[in-house]
């Protein structure tokens, strides 16, 4: 057991990562579980032993991420996968949320991924291994959701950054995957986990109409299995040479792939004028 790696997965009450923790757990890896309620987590689990730490941490919060991941150091010895799988959903248009609903998007989304980067990167720098999760969705790499321009953008965010941090920790020995999950029958689209705009706007029709879709159609319907995702994340986990990035789901591929074909036809069409800004040598 002791040969076993050690987990640190973020948002792990509910969802994909409560589902890993228990895979995790069931196969005999050691977790450190963060939620903002430590108590969900336990219910769910069970409280601490020598193979799970269930914990409560804001990831907004810079100092309580710190303090947490020198616990979970302190109590496992090392820390070796990290899951930045901590956020929520945010819909709405951009003229419809107010200053503080994106904000408070992308504080939960980027910023608190952030900051549990910034404290578990200098730990597996030094150690000169490791590996570092980080969950986007396909709405960070295709925008064109109506009413998802906010989580999308915070999404997008993730996907820079983690690319960014895959390049910095090269040559260091820790390994980075940015992670594109498509539409997973977890309760990511139920009430109480996925925010409405608190100020709607009646004349966003295709928005309210996507709103819906998703609230009434898609949540419960969705075409791929949280089960499937962890035991795909356990297996990258393993590989000797893992790629950067890691899409989940049929639907995601469709709707990257439309994106890439999307991209090459519009550079085609453009590129006599995008090409033409260089400056000529005389």
């Amino acid at each position: 057991m002791s040969t076993k790696k050690v987990w640190f997965v973020t948002g792990a009450s509910k969802g994909l990562g409560l589902t890993l923790v228990k895979k995790l757990l069931a196969n005999g890896y050691r977790v450190a579980a963060t939620s903002r309620n430590a108590a969900s987590l336990i219910n769910e689990i069970g409280g601490v032993s020598d193979t799970f730490l269930p914990v409560e941490m804001e990831v907004t919060e810079d100092n309580d991420v710190k303090e947490v991941v020198a616990k979970t150091v302190h109590h496992f010895g090392t820390i070796n996968v990290v899951v930045n799988n901590a956020g929520f959903g945010q819909i709405g248009t951009l003229e419809e949320l107010d200053d503080k609903e994106v904000k408070n998007n992308f504080n939960v989304n980027v910023f608190g991924s952030l900051n549990v980067i910034r404290h578990t990167t200098l730990f597996l720098r030094k150690q000169g291994s490791g590996h570092i999760f980080n969950i986007s969705s396909i709405g960070g790499y295709v925008g064109n959701f109506p009413g998802f321009g906010v989580y999308c953008a915070t999404k997008f965010a993730v996907a820079g950054l983690t690319e960014a941090l895959a390049e910095e920790m090269n040559g260091f020995g820790v390994n980075v995957t940015l992670v594109y999950p498509g539409y997973f029958r977890t309760n990511f689209l139920s009430k109480g986990s996925v925010k409405t705009p608190a100020n709607p706007i009646a004349a966003y029709t295709s928005a309210r109409e996507s709103e819906q879709a998703h609230l009434d159609q898609i949540d419960g319907n969705q075409p791929n299995d949280p089960g499937k995702a962890a035991e795909a994340l356990i297996k990258v986990s393993e590989q000797e040479a893992p790629l950067v990035h890691l899409f989940l789901g049929r639907d995601a591929y469709k709707h990257a792939g439309a994106k890439i074909e999307r991209i090459q036809a519009e550079m085609a069409g453009n590129e006599p004028l995008g090409m033409s800004t260089e400056i000529i040598s005389r």
